[in-house]
């Protein structure tokens, strides 16, 4: 008599991708909001299902081994599937479409993985992606142009929209070996002026250093301007000078600078937010606006697991 197939759970699989994606199961627990004892019992079960090791141990922490490598890629289709049978049939004919802002900070790291699994999930909904500074996409928003839009909030005591997330704000500086070294606590009588590199006026994060840089009587000069984030990337990387952001989707040509070590004053942080336009109820609409703050909440909970 042949054995039967066996059924892989779900919940299990989810569990499993989510505590990869969140670098830690105990993350994934809070995430799934399950204890870190039934987590285990669920990674064991996996485990004894598909008769292979999935994890094994790297320093503090887990790694996968190849079955678990494996696994992940089928664990994710199969969840895709799942989510996509379930959204056909809870949402059947979602359709129309959804005009999205977002600044530039999210357009490689973010926006990718949303379109593509929002297109898997209602591929009869259309999207339009509208990438501008914050000050253009809440003018955008209040003019009914555009039905979501991620927004900064700097004092974080705005109450627009959805929380998205929070995220600090961090010097940012060549890997080590690039032609400008961190800057070191500046001499006197005769400082020399900070080179920075930022967006031309006006900008949340060039205020913010400005203002930072002012507060703490450094010495500065704007050495590189410009209206793209990959050309302030490539300016930073090149030694011009030093820049102000988030670390979110920061390319490995560049670091988070200590600020102590640097001689640069500490940094407050900044709040995401999701804000809608005055329609509203549109279900299209809706359910982007949900798989976008999932999203990008996972993949910004990641800076925090970093050493």
């Amino acid at each position: 008599m042949a054995a039967l197939p066996v059924n892989l759970d779900m919940d299990v699989l989810r569990t499993f991708v989510t505590g990869i994606d969140l670098g830690s199961f105990a993350k994934a627990a809070n995430r799934l909001g399950r204890s870190p004892s039934a987590i285990s019992l669920q990674m064991r079960k996996l485990e004894d299902q598909v008769g292979q090791p999935l994890l094994r141990r790297n320093g503090r922490g887990l790694a996968l081994t190849e079955p678990g490598e494996m696994l992940l890629g089928y664990a994710r289709r199969l969840l895709d599937l799942n989510d996509a049978a379930v959204s056909a049939v809870a949402a059947p004919g979602l359709s129309g479409g959804v005009r999205l802002g977002l600044p530039q900070d999210f357009t490689e790291t973010g926006l990718p993985t949303v379109l593509a699994r929002f297109a898997r999930l209602h591929p009869a909904v259309r999207v339009e992606a509208h990438v501008e500074r914050d000050l253009v996409l809440r003018a955008e928003v209040e003019a009914g142009r555009l039905d979501l839009a991620l927004v900064w909030d700097a004092t974080g005591a705005a109450t627009e929209g959805r929380l998205v997330t929070h995220l600090p704000l961090v010097w940012i500086g060549p890997r080590a070996g690039a032609g400008f070294a961190a800057h070191p606590p500046l001499p006197t009588p005769l400082p020399r002026p900070l080179p920075l590199a930022l967006f031309g006026p006006p900008c949340l994060f060039r205020h913010a250093a400005i203002g930072a840089l002012d507060a703490a009587g450094i010495l500065w000069r704007v050495a590189f301007s410009s209206p793209g984030l990959a050309g302030l990337w490539a300016a930073v990387s090149a030694g011009l000078g030093v820049t102000l952001r988030t670390p979110h989707g920061l390319p490995p040509t560049l670091r988070s600078l200590d600020p102590d070590e640097a001689g640069l004053p500490p940094l407050p942080g900044l709040v995401l937010r999701l804000v809608r336009g005055a329609g509203g109820g549109d279900p299209a609409v809706d359910r982007l606006a949900e798989l976008l703050c999932d999203t990008l909440t996972d993949a910004t909970r990641m800076i925090a697991l970093r050493p």
